[in-house]
C-alpha cells in the first residue's frame, strides 16, 4: 500500500530536497503534494521526472494525508503542525519549534529510531538542528562503546543553513568583492564573503548563541542527558555542507584505532581518513551525499580517554531533508502510519 505525503514549504531549499529524496529513495507514496504559502500557489517544483504545482497551506485539507513533512519555519510550524496533527497526519517538523517539547520525540533514525513511537501525544516528530544531526550519528556508536562524558565541538556551517537568503547573500557579496561594488548585508550581521562569522542565531544571557544552546539540549535529549557538551558555532562562506571539529572524552579507554573500527561498522557513517595531503573529506565533496563522513581521527593526548575527529555532512540532506524522510520510513517500518496504524 502507498501513502499520501504532503511537503509543506516545498519551494524552499529543504522542501525541494525533501521532494528529491522521496523520489530517490522510491518512498512508498501513492500521492505526493507540494504545499506552500498562498503567494506560491501554482508555482511548480520538481518531483523526479514529474512537476508538482504548489497548493496553499491555508486552504489544504490534511484529513486524508498520512505524513506531512514540514519545512516552513518555526512560526508556521507552531501554528499549523498541531492543526495538521489534529486532522490525523503525522507531522515531521524540520524547525526548532518542537524539539524541546517533552511530548514530541526528537529523532535521528541511526541513533534513536524507536523514539518515533512517542509521536502519538501530538502527532508531531521533530527533526534536530542540522549540526546536531550529524554529530549524534558519529557520537552514538562511540557512546555505546565507552560512555561519553564530555564533548567539545566547533562547527563550520554553510550559508544554506540560513536558507536561500543566506546563499544569495554569499553569492552577491562574492560578486561585489570582484566588481568593487557596494557591499550589502541583509541576512548576516557581518560580511560573509571571504570571511567567518562566529555567531549563528541570537545571543543568550550566558554569552552562548541559541545555535550553540540547541546543540547542547538536543544532544542530551537524543543521546544521553549526562553528556556534557560545549559548542562554538561559526558561519563560513560555503554554500552547502557543515563541518565540525570534535573532541570527545570517555569514561572508559577507547583509542582512535578502536573508534575507527567502531565507526566504520556503524550506520550512516563513512570513514575517509588517509594521513596524507587531501586524505580527508571537505564540505564541497559531501554535497549531494547522504553519509556523515569522518576524517582526521586521532587520539587526544591532553586527556586520559579522548579522541579528536573531523566530521562533514550535507546539511540539506542528513541535516534536514534526508533525516525527515528516514523518520517517515521508520514509522512505516514499524506499522505506525496509514491503514496498519488505524488497524492497530
Amino acid at each position: 500500500m502507498g501513502f499520501k505525503v504532503a511537503v509543506v514549504g516545498a519551494t524552499g531549499n529543504v522542501g525541494r530536497e525533501m521532494l528529491n529524496i522521496l523520489d530517490e529513495r522510491a518512498f512508498p507514496a501513492d500521492e505526493v503534494v507540494a504545499i506552500a504559502s498562498r503567494r506560491s500557489v501554482g508555482q511548480e517544483v520538481s518531483f523526479g521526472d514529474r512537476t508538482l504545482k504548489c497548493k496553499a497551506l491555508e486552504d489544504y485539507d490534511f484529513s486524508d494525508t498520512d505524513i506531512c513533512l514540514m519545512s516552513a519555519g518555526g512560526e508556521v510550524s507552531k501554528t499549523w503542525s498541531p492543526k495538521i496533527g489534529a486532522e490525523g497526519a503525522i507531522v515531521i517538523d524540520n524547525s526548532s519549534a518542537w524539539r524541546t517539547d517533552p511530548d514530541v520525540p526528537l529523532v535521528v533514525p541511526e541513533v534513536n529510531a524507536e523514539a518515533v513511537r512517542g509521536f502519538t501525544k501530538k502527532n508531531i516528530i521533530a527533526n534536530p538542528n542540522c549540526s546536531t544531526a550529524q554529530l549524534v550519528v558519529a557520537l552514538k556508536p562511540l557512546h555505546d562503546a565507552a560512555t561519553i562524558t564530555r564533548v567539545v565541538v566547533s562547527t563550520y556551517q554553510s550559508v544554506s543553513g540560513a536558507g536561500k537568503e543566506g546563499m544569495d547573500e554569499l553569492f552577491n557579496q562574492t560578486k561585489t568583492v570582484y566588481s568593487l561594488g557596494q557591499m550589502e548585508k541583509k541576512k548576516f550581521p557581518k560580511r560573509i564573503a571571504f570571511n567567518l562569522i562566529p555567531q549563528i542565531d541570537v545571543f543568550m544571557e550566558d554569552g552562548f548563541t541559541k545555535e550553540e544552546w540547541k546543540m547542547v539540549v538536543e544532544t542530551k535529549k537524543i543521546l544521553d542527558p549526562k553528556i556534557k557538551l560545549v559548542a562554538t558555532c561559526v558561519r563560513v562562506p560555503v554554500f552547502v555542507g557543515h563541518s565540525e571539529s570534535v573532541n570527545v572524552e570517555f569514561e572508559k579507554p577507547l583509542s582512535a584505532e578502536e573508534a575507527r573500527e567502531i565507526l566504520r561498522a556503524s550506520p550512516g557513517i563513512l570513514i575517509d581518513d588517509k594521513r596524507e595531503p587531501g586524505g580527508y573529506m571537505t564540505p564541497h565533496e559531501s554535497a549531494g551525499e547522504d553519509a556523515v563522513y569522518i576524517s582526521r581521527l586521532r587520539d587526544d593526548p591532553t586527556v586520559d580517554n579522548g579522541i579528536a575527529f573531523w566530521c562533514v555532512s550535507d546539511n540539506l540532506r542528513k541535516g534536514a531533508a534526508l533525516n525527515a524522510v528516514q523518520i517517515a520510513e521508520a514509522l512505516i517500518n514499524r506499522g505506525l502510519v496509514g491503514d496498519s496504524r488505524r488497524a492497530a
